[in-house]
């Protein structure tokens, strides 16, 4: 992920996801209820829409981001105690063996270069028993208005790495030593389907 592209748009990453706003506020609800006194790591977390809207609901919450400008906007306003935010590479984690118990990484797979690696590290410092929380765009379902969209942000430098459906992405997730435990087609933006994961095997 090119961090320089998401700084110059981290001031207006808020308007572009406004579209998202009820798609966002359903799958809070479930993450509060995952993330209970549980101790959460986020990956690319961004402006914080999600971290600010469940992290008091936590044991502890470290929000991290590859962009500074991102981290910058995340920091502004208030947030729970609990929240802390941190630049840290998706791909090459600072944080030791099973420290956490739920990592969320949320519209970030499709996006990054090696999403295989940045899953590897959230099973390295997922604790036993540990959650994945994964929701993503899945741009093969998007309508034609919607690909027209997603167009748009390519030219505007936003590269799109890895493109999925429904199918596909449980099935990547499921290759890459996760089972999906529930998963649900958000209408955002565009189509984003939320993925809760647990480990196939230890």
């Amino acid at each position: 992920m090119k961090g320089n592209v998401w700084d110059f748009y981290a001031p207006a990453y808020n308007v572009f996801m406004s579209g998202s706003k009820r798609a966002y506020q359903e799958m809070n609800e479930r993450i509060r209820t995952v993330i209970k006194n549980k101790r959460v790591l986020e990956l690319a977390c961004g402006t914080g829409l999600i971290s600010k809207a469940v992290a008091d609901a936590s044991r502890s919450y470290i929000a991290t981001d590859f962009s500074e400008q991102m981290l910058a906007q995340a920091q502004r306003g208030k947030r729970p105690e609990q929240l802390m935010f941190s630049k840290a590479d998706a791909a090459d984690l600072p944080f030791k063996d099973n420290s956490f118990d739920v990592v969320i990484i949320s519209n970030a797979l499709h996006i990054v270069p090696d999403p295989e690696r940045v899953l590897s590290e959230c099973k390295r410092v997922l604790a036993r028993g540990g959650v994945l929380i994964a929701p993503n765009f899945i741009h093969q379902e998007a309508s034609h208005w919607q690909q027209i969209w997603t167009q748009a942000l390519i030219r505007a430098g936003i590269a799109f790495e890895s493109s999925w459906d429904e199918e596909s992405y449980a099935k990547f997730l499921t290759s890459h030593g996760w089972k999906v435990r529930r998963k649900q087609v958000l209408k955002a933006t565009l189509p984003m389907m939320y993925a809760e994961c647990i480990r196939r095997n230890r």
